[in-house]
């Protein structure tokens, strides 16, 4: 095993000279003795000692104290304080105050030695504990979604780049202040601020997911949808000693989400909703229609009057152009609690809620048919149409929306013998 190299600095020289004996007796290495605080920091730079051995009063201009600032701060080197007992009462405290940072002459050689390895054994110990925290910071800096981390009292105590980024905020301004200052949070459901997530996991001692439509007040005012997890840290004998919030912007998540769901009970092309949606409302209208014995509904099926024609005429472009304004016409012919989807091709459903009797459905048939008989200009052709509808309406307390459906079509293909533009109602 290597000697470790030590730095004697001591203005007296016999002294100087029997703890260097000393140390070597010892096993250590003293290539070099010193007397001035200068000499000293250039003699440090240059051999890199594990440890200095210093007096507090020495030659030169810089005393002990001082040059000791300059060594453990520049160049991280452990530090033992020689000094006599009169010098160690008039010394502030606090510039002794580490234990076995000092030694009081005269001293024994066991004393010395004691006091060396306590203080190589301390700076070796605070040297791993640093390069474990940097490793760690290291790894936290490195992932992929923000984190913070908060002392017991809720203050945030860390964050890496990426909760700066997310929530604006830089560490160094962040720093000590309770987390809800820094990580704004709103529950979208409920509306409702969400308090301090640190403080109420350290409560009940154990990970509390994000609500599930969690958005972030970020420092500049912008909201972002976040989601993940909040966790207690607890050392190695169990105890409580902070929280770590781990998030992630989720806002793409939440879009393609949505457009999922829009996918699943809209039509791609009209936007109005699809065959799905449509008889899951009539499937809660027919609930409604059960606890109110006065409430009366009604379904419409529409099938467009020569559809085919314009298609084939002017082409599949100008088809979908034309379905989609036959889209907006009908929703401006309805009530806003009305439902007007689009079963596939030019087939089209109306649910008319709250109705007095089944007048008021026949109302908006006539209706639609006017709005439909207004000429839409699209790509400099002047295009129109009809179309034929079938009526139902809830007079037989129908369960099923299945059933309620076909007697609508039903009664639309009896308006399609009829002739063009005409409506009837299911009996």
């Amino acid at each position: 095993m290597f000697a470790r190299k030590i730095l004697i600095v001591e203005d007296e020289k016999i002294l100087a000279s029997n703890i260097r004996k000393s140390l070597q007796k010892l096993g250590y290495s003293v290539s070099e003795i010193t007397n001035s605080g200068e000499e000293a920091i250039k003699k440090v730079a240059e051999i890199h000692p594990h440890l200095v051995l210093i007096d507090i009063c020495l030659a030169g201009e810089i005393d002990g104290v001082h040059v000791v600032d300059i060594i453990q701060n520049q160049f991280h080197v452990p530090v033992v304080f020689l000094t006599e007992y009169s010098q160690y009462k008039t010394l502030h405290k606090n510039q002794l105050s580490e234990p076995f940072s000092y030694i009081v002459k005269p001293f024994i050689e066991s004393d010395l030695h004691f006091a060396i390895e306590m203080t190589l054994y301390k700076h070796q110990s605070k040297k791993i504990l640093h390069e474990e925290k940097q490793r760690l910071t290291t790894i936290i800096n490195s992932m992929g979604c923000a984190v913070i981390v908060t002392y017991t009292n809720g203050c945030i105590q860390m964050m890496n780049p990426i909760a700066e980024i997310i929530t604006g905020w830089k560490q160094s301004e962040a720093f000590g202040k309770d987390l809800v200052e820094v990580v704004n949070l709103v529950d979208k459901d409920v509306g409702e601020t969400i308090q301090n997530l640190a403080t109420d996991v350290m409560e009940a001692g154990e990970i509390l997911n994000l609500p599930e439509n969690c958005t972030l007040i970020t420092k500049d005012g912008k909201e972002i949808a976040i989601g993940d997890n909040v966790a207690p840290i607890r050392d190695q004998n169990g105890n409580i000693t902070g929280a770590v919030l781990v998030f992630q912007d989720i806002t793409k998540r939440k879009q393609t989400e949505a457009q999922l769901i829009r996918n699943a009970f809209y039509d791609g092309l009209t936007e109005l909703p699809n065959r799905v949606l449509f008889l899951d409302r009539l499937r809660q209208t027919i609930e409604r229609s059960k606890r109110r014995s006065d409430y009366y509904f009604a379904v419409l099926f529409l099938d467009l009057d020569g559809f085919k024609e314009i298609n084939d005429r002017f082409g599949h472009g100008i088809g979908d152009d034309f379905l989609v304004a036959i889209a907006r016409r009908l929703e401006s012919c309805l009530r806003s609690g009305d439902t007007v989807a689009r079963f596939g091709g030019d087939e089209f459903t109306v649910l008319l809620e709250d109705i007095k009797d089944i007048t008021d459905a026949t109302n908006v048939a006539k209706r639609i048919q006017d709005s439909l008989r207004l000429p839409l200009n699209l790509n400099g052709y002047q295009l129109s149409t009809t179309a034929s509808i079938g009526i139902t309406w809830n007079f037989s307390n129908e369960e099923e929306p299945a059933t309620l459906l076909r007697d609508a079509d039903i009664a639309m293909y009896r308006a399609k013998r009829q002739g063009k533009a005409n409506y009837a109602i299911f009996s």
